[in-house]
Order: C-alpha cells, then sequence, then structure tokens
C-alpha cells in the first residue's frame, strides 16, 4: 500500500526567522490632533566619540566538527566572526566584555565620603552615570562651558565565535559544505587587552542648575578575522586519522565609545498621543485593568479636536441671494433655477 503523502507537502523549517515590532504609535496626518505634552529628560550637553582597534593571533585553534580521515579543505567560502555572550550567566569570564576606565582633569567625579563615586540613574535603566563637578566661575560669566579634559583607558577580556564555511573533499572524493566553529579565547580577566586614548569634553554650569552635570560612557565591540596568512596550505592543518581541524588566525577588534556630558532638563514636545497596541482577545475575561493612568491636566478634559476653521467659498449659492421672509415664491424657486 503506497501513501498518498508527498513528500515535499511536509516541511518543518521556519520560514520567517526575523520579525518587525509594533510600537503603538499611529498618526493621522491631521495636525488638530497634535498637542504638546511636557516630559522630564536628560539632555545632551556635549558628546564625543571614539573609534579603537586592536589586534590578536590565535595559533592552532581547534575548530568542530571532525571532518573524518584523510578529509582536506579545498576552499574557503567565508569566515565569519562574532563576540561570546552566554545569557544564563552575565558574570561568565568567557563574556567578551569592553570595560572603560576614566580619569579628570580639570573637574573631578562627586565621591559618598568613603571614595566611592555617586552614581546616578541612566537612560539605559542602571546606574551607568556619575556625577561631575568642576569650577566653572570663569567660563559662567561668559556664558560659555569649561573644558574637562580626561584620559580614558579601555580594558578587553573574553572569547569570540568564529565560523568557517569551507569546502570539504572527503575521502571518497565527494565535495561537501561545511561550517567550522570555535570559541576563540581573546584575552583573560587577569590578562586584558588595554588601549588607551585622551578626550576633552565641554561641561555647563555647576552654579546655575538645580542638578550637577553627569558623565555617561558606553562601547560596544565587534570582530573581524581571517586566515593568518590567507593562505589554506599554511593555516588550516586537517589531522589524516581523526579529522580534526586547527587553523592560525588574525582577529581584529573594532571598538567604539561614546562619552557624552547630561543634564537633566524638562522639554515641551509634540504629541499626537499615547500608544496603544491591540491586546490579545482572551475568551475569558470580558473586561482588562489600564496599564497607564489618565491625564488630568486642563487639556485632556476636553478630548475632543477643536472645532476645524471655516475655509474661503469660492462660490455663492443663489439659494442665498433670496430671502426667504419676503419671497412668498421662495418654495417655487427650483422650478426657475434653470
Amino acid at each position: 500500500m503506497s501513501s498518498n503523502i508527498k513528500s515535499d507537502a511536509i516541511n518543518l523549517s521556519i520560514t520567517d526567522r526575523c520579525c518587525t515590532g509594533t510600537t503603538g504609535c499611529t498618526f493621522d496626518g491631521t495636525l488638530r490632533n497634535v498637542k504638546s505634552e511636557p516630559i522630564f529628560i536628560q539632555k545632551v550637553y556635549d558628546a564625543i566619540l571614539v573609534n579603537l582597534q586592536a589586534l590578536s593571533t590565535v595559533n592552532n585553534q581547534i575548530f568542530t566538527p571532525n571532518l573524518g580521515a584523510n578529509a582536506r579543505i579545498i576552499q574557503v567560502l567565508d569566515i565569519n566572526c562574532r563576540r561570546f555572550f552566554n545569557p544564563e550567566n552575565i558574570f561568565d569570564p568567557r563574556n567578551l566584555v569592553v570595560t572603560p576606565e576614566t580619569t579628570l582633569s580639570g573637574g573631578s567625579f562627586v565621591k559618598d565620603g568613603k571614595g566611592n563615586p555617586v552614581e546616578v540613574v541612566g537612560p539605559d535603566g542602571t546606574t551607568s552615570e556619575r556625577i561631575i563637578f568642576a569650577d566653572t566661575t570663569e567660563c559662567d560669566e561668559e556664558g560659555r562651558g569649561t573644558p574637562v579634559f580626561g584620559t580614558q583607558r579601555i580594558r578587553i577580556c573574553g572569547n569570540v565565535i568564529v565560523e568557517i564555511d569551507a569546502v570539504v573533499l572527503t575521502s571518497n572524493n565527494r565535495k561537501r559544505t561545511v561550517t567550522l566553529t570555535s570559541n576563540v579565547p581573546i584575552a583573560t580577566v587577569q590578562n586584558p587587552i588595554v588601549l588607551t586614548n585622551f578626550f576633552e569634553l565641554c561641561v555647563p554650569s555647576v552654579f546655575n542648575s538645580a542638578f550637577f552635570p553627569r558623565f555617561a560612557e558606553f562601547c560596544n565591540i565587534m570582530c573581524e578575522t581571517r586566515l593568518a596568512t590567507n593562505n589554506i596550505m599554511r593555516d588550516l592543518t586537517v589531522n589524516p586519522e581523526t579529522g580534526q581541524v586547527r587553523a592560525d588566525l588574525l582577529i581584529a577588534l573594532c571598538v567604539s565609545c561614546e562619552k557624552k556630558i547630561i543634564v537633566p532638563v524638562q522639554l515641551c514636545v509634540l504629541s499626537t498621543g499615547f500608544p496603544e497596541l491591540s491586546p490579545i482577545v482572551s475568551p475569558i475575561c470580558n473586561t482588562f485593568p489600564t496599564l497607564f493612568p489618565k491625564q488630568i491636566d486642563e487639556n485632556s478634559e476636553n478630548p475632543d479636536p477643536p472645532c476645524p476653521r471655516p475655509r474661503p467659498r469660492l462660490s455663492i449659492d443663489p439659494k442665498e441671494l433670496v430671502d426667504t421672509e419676503f419671497d412668498p415664491h421662495y418654495e417655487d424657486y427650483d422650478k426657475y433655477e434653470e
């Protein structure tokens, strides 16, 4: 007995591997629905972007899987590199981490009396900003900011993931494409890669504000890799008995760091309303609680938009020229309209 199920009718692969987000913000294009809203935010007073790079060489790094006995690599299609991160343990020493260490000249970080810098909550929701104090009297008289100089040391430690797409010739002279993967250590916490740079930032007055300025810095890192000498015969070694692959690599670490002087401010912004997401309908509950409170300001008492302004008319209806009070034949006017 034969089956009627076709082999190509069953497909367990995921067709959509990416997604798009839903913000809940919509705008109908009518400017009458735009209104002003006050928000309390952090303003960037000054910022600087620094790009740094470092090189790391790796020798005899083991890749998996094994290719089998008497297999050899005849072509490298692509080499990819990405940083390693273990979501189960944020303190995993193998996580590729960039740690900036900054010292200031012409200013100082405010401390708590025990030698610890005072840190405040930044826009990322963590205590990622430090309060700065500097003598800004001289530049305050000119209505300008005070320059603060700094020295930054960036420490890099952790691992990267390297993937090599290669064409392999097996022992029976068949070609197949294999992705070789390895978790490559770059530097350890005890022996990190250290990069140094210098910068200058402009600090506003510390006396003419209810808040001291804050200092924020954050970095991101990516990696690029290639074979050490760009030669398959020299840089890739395959054990003829086990098929284990070893590689010599040259890994470039590309770091971008941004430093900001932040000042808390209050702004009035134009808004088209608050985001409203379409909920997932539940077959059990009839009503659900709100997630955010309603507005209580006087502008929110009348949610209806203002009446539209009258537009100029370019023509006049003949009926408007007839005085209905003194014309007894007004009802018959339509008879003579033509």
